[in-house]
Order: structure tokens, then C-alpha cells, then sequence
């Protein structure tokens, strides 16, 4: 990978804002498919599509809870700088990015592929506390960190 800087302020916003935009297309489908619900007319003809309504308002709810809570950690995300791993840290290994926040998954910022990776995850427990220049393997995938930002 070429040596690219990262504003990882401009980072936190990017994946605030991808956040804010998931909750709100939730929110969309959430209005409608209560809006469908109540359209359904009360005859035991309706009684699968109704049962399959709730199920998916059900499954919308989770939905909606995970990514409040994604919205309340990026609360404690900080863009501050240090030489180990942390919470709100980049790190740019030989073979990826990963920036330290939320279970967000992959994601494109300025052209480029990152993972938003929770404190709590496999990797994230595996590289934080490291320094540029340290390796390690991880499902038999053997990385160095080129940098922490």
C-alpha cells in the first residue's frame, strides 16, 4: 500500500455519518412496514402476513437498537493520537485498515476499502496495545502494522 495521510477526525465523521444515514433508511422501512401492518385487513385470511409483518418489525427493531448503540459508542471515540492501538485508533497494516470504533464492517473512504472494527472484536483484541512495526497472525493471516494513527 503507498503511504497515504488520514485526517482521522474527518474518519470519525465519515462513519458518524454512515451510521446516522443506516439509521434513518431503517427508520423508513420501519414507518412503512408499520404502515403496512395496519392496512392488513383483520380476517384470519390475512393471519401468515400479519404474523410475517410482526416478525419483520421485530427484526427492524434489532436493527434500529445495534445501531443506536453504534451511535452512542462513536460517542466515546476519540481522534487522538497515539503509538499503540486504542479505541479511535487507525491502524494500517500491510494487508488492510482498521479503524478501531464500531462493528461497522467494511467500508470505502477517499477511494479506499477500511474495516470499522469493534474494541471488542477477534482483531481488535489481537492489535491493540501494539506498535508500528510489531506482526501478528490471526486465523493463520500473518500481519505487520505499518502504522497507528
Amino acid at each position: 500500500m503507498q503511504k497515504v495521510t488520514y485526517n482521522k477526525n474527518d474518519l470519525r465523521v465519515f462513519v458518524r455519518d454512515m451510521i446516522s444515514g443506516k439509521v434513518k433508511t431503517l427508520e423508513f422501512y420501519l414507518n412503512f412496514t408499520l404502515e403496512a401492518s395496519r392496512d392488513i385487513k383483520k380476517t384470519s385470511k390475512y393471519d401468515s402476513i400479519r404474523e410475517e409483518i410482526q416478525d419483520e418489525i421485530y427484526h427492524l427493531d434489532k436493527q434500529m437498537a445495534n445501531l443506536k448503540s453504534m451511535q452512542q459508542q462513536m460517542k466515546k471515540v476519540l481522534s487522538t493520537d497515539s503509538e499503540v492501538a486504542k479505541l479511535g485508533s487507525l491502524v494500517i497494516t500491510n494487508k488492510a485498515r482498521f479503524y478501531i470504533s464500531v462493528s461497522l464492517g467494511e467500508f470505502f473512504y477517499n477511494g479506499d476499502r477500511f474495516y470499522a472494527i469493534s474494541p471488542e472484536s477477534p482483531m481488535a483484541k489481537k492489535i491493540i496495545g501494539m506498535k508500528a512495526g510489531e506482526e501478528f497472525t490471526l486465523n493463520r493471516i500473518h500481519q505487520k502494522i505499518e502504522e497507528v494513527l
